[in-house]
């Protein structure tokens, strides 16, 4: 394997057993400024990632959530773009829907990726050209033949929203608080598809993406553009990821809703 992705392997499985040492042991918690919870697990996974990854701050720039952005990332075409822990509220509700999330995004696309869940031990990676595996195993995404019946990984509340121009067929709706673990779920053909209409920042989805993409699904915005990485402002508007023909049947409605 290339140095980079069995560096990034490495670093996501420690600090994915970091991150698992302060599960359900009532770790310290603060509140941002934004609102959301952050507890000393997500800095102490955040900063074993730092300190495995970044081995040369003149040639890789760093992106995280846990992190005041430092903008020279944007005078570097290779960056690291990591969420220590993905899901913190699970985390901190004791729900296994929490992972770690990092990737090294090259020219504005991710290269390589790993999203690691530690509490079910599923360890999902993907190399660009190379196929994304899930515990060694390589796998793909499912296409169901229909959208009615189809298991969507998002909220059932979505489905019922005003910002539909017509209502949905029946939809398996499975919540999971992660997004790169619902796209992760999507990549493994656990889930057929994922629709997120609030806006993600690279560091969510970035490992995830090339996941998807790379077990042959697509994943864009909700009007079906695809995503590019490490510019100035890191927000997404919307993420939608499936298979060809059902992301091509989501974007129909998707790109009608109002967000």
């Amino acid at each position: 394997m290339n140095e980079e992705y069995e560096l990034l392997i490495a670093a996501v499985r420690e600090a994915g057993a970091v991150a698992l040492s302060y599960f359900g042991n009532n770790p310290r918690t603060e509140i941002k400024p934004d609102g959301t919870s952050v507890s000393e697990a997500d800095f102490a996974a955040n900063d074993v990632l730092r300190e495995r990854l970044v081995t040369d701050d003149a040639v890789y720039g760093w992106l995280s959530e846990e992190n005041e952005d430092d903008l020279t990332r944007l005078k570097r075409n290779r960056v690291w773009m990591v969420d220590p822990i993905d899901g913190t509220r699970a985390f901190l509700k004791g729900a296994p829907e929490w992972t770690i999330s990092a990737a090294l995004v090259v020219d504005g696309q991710p290269a390589f990726a790993a999203v690691f869940n530690p509490v079910k031990d599923e360890f999902f990676q993907a190399t660009h050209g190379g196929g994304t595996f899930l515990n060694a195993s390589r796998v793909f995404v499912h296409e169901p033949a229909v959208l009615d019946g189809a298991c969507l990984a998002a909220s059932p509340d979505l489905f019922k929203s005003s910002r539909w121009a017509s209502p949905w067929p029946n939809i398996d709706a499975v919540w999971v608080n992660s997004i790169a673990y619902r796209l992760a779920l999507v990549a493994a053909g656990t889930c057929d598809g994922t629709i997120s209409m609030s806006a993600k920042n690279d560091w969510d989805i970035a490992a995830a993406d090339l996941l998807v993409r790379e077990a042959g699904g697509l994943i864009t915005d909700h009007v079906g553009q695809s995503f590019t990485y490490n510019r100035k402002s890191t927000s997404q508007r919307s993420v939608v990821a499936a298979g060809p023909s059902l992301h091509a049947t989501l974007i129909e409605r998707t790109s009608q809703a109002t967000i």
